[in-house]
């Protein structure tokens, strides 16, 4: 198996809750250990970019055990964490991988998030034998690869590393807003708001902003 991505997806196909449709057929083909990954933070002003890699156990169980589980976006701050823990303790493997706002600047955000997904993946204790990625491919990586579009509303496995990316990822923000009062991370998690851009006009960037982006670019270091 290589690699392979739809380009478009009629939205009947979408399921209510992300399934294990991709994840069977696959250990039909006597694949075991299918790392989901997915990111967070591509657009944001300041702070990394995350990715993280999930490996599910082989087993249609754990679409009962991980029943709430649905694309990050679509979930509470308090869904995710509850669901990040019941996750972290189902999973065969999980792993968060980040590029940081300098990386970001230096080669852009999209080799970031792949330097950010390969470094999740190398993470895991498991070595994966296939990926299931939320409309990305690794073009470094050698193993094979399925993009999904909607992945994380399709795939359980995707959906799961988009919720390990986002909490993740919320986590760090809310540690950087302690070291850079001020600017409020630990609300807005680095996106472009009023309050973050009335922030920058009053402070000027900081060093985890992304200097590269606009409308940071404007303000200089």
């Amino acid at each position: 198996m290589g690699r392979s991505r739809q380009s478009r997806i009629e939205p009947s196909l979408v399921p209510d809750s992300p399934d294990l449709r991709f994840e069977q057929a696959l250990w039909e083909a006597g694949l075991r250990y299918l790392a989901g990954i997915d990111e967070a933070g591509r657009g944001a002003l300041a702070g990394p970019v995350a990715c993280a890699a999930v490996i599910l156990p082989c087993d249609q169980q754990i679409k009962s055990t991980l029943s709430g589980v649905r694309d990050s976006k679509e979930m509470s701050p308090d869904q995710r964490e509850y669901w990040a823990r019941k996750i972290r303790a189902a999973a065969l493997a999980s792993a968060v991988g980040y590029a940081s706002p300098a990386e970001i600047d230096q080669i852009g955000i999209l080799p970031a998030t792949h330097l950010a997904a390969w470094r999740a993946v190398s993470a895991l204790e498991i070595r994966p034998e296939h990926l299931l990625l939320d409309y990305l491919f690794l073009p470094e990586c050698e193993l094979p690869q399925t993009a999904l579009i909607k992945g994380d509303q399709r795939s359980l496995t995707i959906a799961t590393a988009s919720v390990l990316a986002k909490t993740g990822r919320d986590a760090l923000l809310c540690e950087l807003d302690k070291g850079y009062p001020g600017y409020g991370f630990a609300v807005h998690k680095g996106y472009c708001t009023a309050y973050h851009l009335a922030a920058l006009e009053r402070l000027g960037p900081a060093v985890v902003h992304r200097y590269s982006f606009e409308p940071v670019k404007r303000f200089g270091r």
